[in-house]
C-alpha cells in the first residue's frame, strides 16, 4: 500500500498541518455503491405518508442482462417500479374528498425523477405524491400497464427502415419515431370540484406526440411504449 503525502499551503498566515492521502489499489477494485439519499435511523418503526403522498417499496434494479452477463453496479438500469407499502389521508379538490387511485400492495410505475428516496430497515424505498404514479401493473409486462390520471400508454410505431430514396438505415441512423397506437387511457385528470375529466382519446387511436414527453418502456417480447400526459398528445392521425 502506497502512501501519498498531500501538502496543503497556508492561508493567511495559518499553516495547516500536512495531509495523507492513502492510496491502495484494491480500493479500486470495489464496487461503487450509491445510498439513499435519506436515511431512517433504526428507531422508527414506521412511515406514515402526509396528504396525498404514497410510499413505493422499490423494486430491485436487474444486475444481469438478458443474455445472462452480471452488470456492474454503474450500469444497472435505476428501477422506475415498485410496491405500494403506505398511503396518506389522501387530497380534498374543491371541497370533495378525492380517494386514492392504488392501494397497498398494489405494483406500479412511477416518473423516473419522482420524490424522495430512503432507505428504511435496509430496504429502499421512494416518497411520492399519487399524480407521479405513472400506472399499475397488472402483470409482469409493461403492455399491461393501467395508466393513471390524465396518461395514456402507446405502442411506439417502429422506425422506418429505409428513407424515402431507398437507403437501407442502420440502428444508429434511424429517426425515433413520435407516433403510435394508443393502448389504454387512464380515468382522467380532477377538475377544479374534484370530478374526473374523461380522457377524449380512446384506444386504437394513432396519435403523433411531443418528441421528448413521457417515460419510455420495453416489454418483455422487446415493444417499445411510452406513458405520457394527454397533454402531450398533439394529434390523432387516420388513413
Amino acid at each position: 500500500m502506497a502512501t501519498v503525502p498531500l501538502s496543503v499551503p497556508s492561508i493567511k498566515g495559518l499553516r495547516l498541518s500536512p495531509l495523507t492521502l492513502r492510496r491502495s489499489q484494491t480500493s479500486y477494485s470495489k464496487p461503487l455503491v450509491v445510498k439513499a439519499a435519506t436515511v431512517i435511523a433504526p428507531k422508527f418503526t414506521s412511515i406514515k405518508p402526509v396528504g396525498n403522498r404514497v410510499l413505493v417499496k422499490i423494486k430491485s434494479g436487474e444486475d444481469k442482462t438478458s443474455g445472462g452477463l452480471y452488470l456492474p453496479t454503474t450500469a444497472q438500469k435505476k428501477s422506475q417500479e415498485g410496491e405500494v407499502v403506505a398511503l396518506g389521508d389522501g387530497a380534498t379538490v374543491g371541497g370533495t374528498k378525492v380517494d386514492f387511485s392504488v392501494k397497498e400492495g398494489n405494483q406500479v410505475v412511477y416518473s423516473k425523477y419522482a420524490g424522495t428516496e430512503l432507505e428504511f430497515h435496509g430496504i429502499n424505498h421512494i416518497l411520492m405524491k399519487e399524480d407521479d404514479i405513472v400506472g399499475i401493473l397488472e402483470s409482469d409486462d409493461i403492455k399491461d400497464m393501467k395508466p393513471l390520471g390524465d396518461r395514456v400508454l402507446i405502442k411506439i410505431a417502429e422506425a422506418e427502415e429505409k428513407t424515402s430514396g431507398g437507403l437501407i438505415l442502420t440502428e444508429q441512423t434511424k429517426e425515433k419515431p413520435s407516433v403510435g397506437t394508443v393502448v389504454a387511457v387512464g380515468p382522467g385528470s380532477l377538475d377544479d370540484d374534484g370530478k374526473r375529466k374523461p380522457i377524449d382519446i380512446s384506444p386504437g387511436s394513432t396519435v403523433m406526440y411531443s418528441k421528448y414527453a413521457g417515460s419510455e418502456f420495453k416489454s418483455a417480447d422487446g415493444t417499445d411504449y411510452i406513458a405520457l400526459r394527454v397533454s402531450d398528445v398533439m394529434a390523432v392521425l387516420s388513413s
